[in-house]
């Protein structure tokens, strides 16, 4: 990770980077130390560096190898340990606009953010994978995720509003979750949002970028539908991850005509 950031900060062009979660791997330890140690890594970038959660920060740390943490106290760890501050991390920070900021009903997911770059308008959505924590087999889980859905869907329906009202060119959203995954289970965790996602974009009718994570392996397709079919404007990006500490260059360019 230090020597991929070292290749981000020498790229002239890179003017921020997202990371997508799963800031450990699935079987090392929870810890605050291990924690503290990524976020100092954060703030070696030169430019802005946007950070939303994964499952490996918390979901899964119930598992004896992540050391049998609680998974909602370690959600609480990571919202306090990277997500007080207002800005990004990096060097040259860009100001974020928190969830609670504008919705205050939804006042814990302050890990949900946006910020609006050449008229285009990008946000976080804390979606993660292990099913979004919908598991039955975990106290508390079932009633962790539908809160949190609950307010990532009204985060969703904010930001398509606000690109609506400031005439943004597209919208780049970004969460840790693989939505179409083959290990999702037939109690899907991502039904809402794949469909609400789908209906807000095909509304919008200019360019959609989601960008996932947690599979590990690079894709970039077209897997939203509704009644009419698949949605033209709407892009799916899966990043590589895992054992291949790649990132993907993105560029963007409202100029031109799709």
């Amino acid at each position: 990770f230090s020597a991929l950031i070292k290749k981000i900060n020498a790229d002239v062009s890179s003017q921020f980077t997202i990371h997508v979660g799963d800031i450990k791997n699935g079987a090392n330890t929870c810890s605050d130390e291990r924690f503290l140690s990524v976020k100092k890594l954060f703030d070696e970038f030169t430019q802005a560096l946007v950070y939303t959660p994964g499952d490996n920060e918390w979901t899964d740390c119930h598992r004896k190898n992540n050391g049998a943490y609680e998974p909602q106290e370690r959600l609480t760890k990571i919202r306090e340990l990277f997500f007080k501050q207002k800005n990004s991390f990096g060097k040259r920070t860009i100001p974020l606009e928190h969830q609670p900021s504008v919705q205050p009903e939804f006042s814990a997911y302050i890990e949900n953010t946006r910020w609006i770059q050449n008229d285009v308008l990008f946000v976080t959505l804390h979606q993660v994978g292990s099913n979004n924590n919908k598991d039955p087999d975990i106290v508390g889980a079932i009633s962790e995720f539908q809160l949190r859905n609950k307010a990532n869907m009204a985060w969703l329906q904010s930001a398509f509003q606000l690109a609506k009202q400031r005439q943004s060119q597209a919208i780049v959203i970004a969460m840790q979750s693989d939505s179409f995954d083959a290990y999702i289970p037939k109690d899907s965790g991502y039904t809402e949002f794949n469909t609400t996602i789908a209906q807000l974009s095909r509304e919008f009718d200019k360019p959609v970028l989601i960008i996932q994570g947690d599979s590990h392996r690079y894709v970039l397709n077209q897997p939203f539908k509704d009644s009419r079919g698949v949605v033209s404007n709407l892009w799916r990006l899966v990043v590589p991850g895992a054992n291949l500490v790649e990132a993907v260059q993105i560029t963007i360019n409202t100029d031109a005509s799709n």
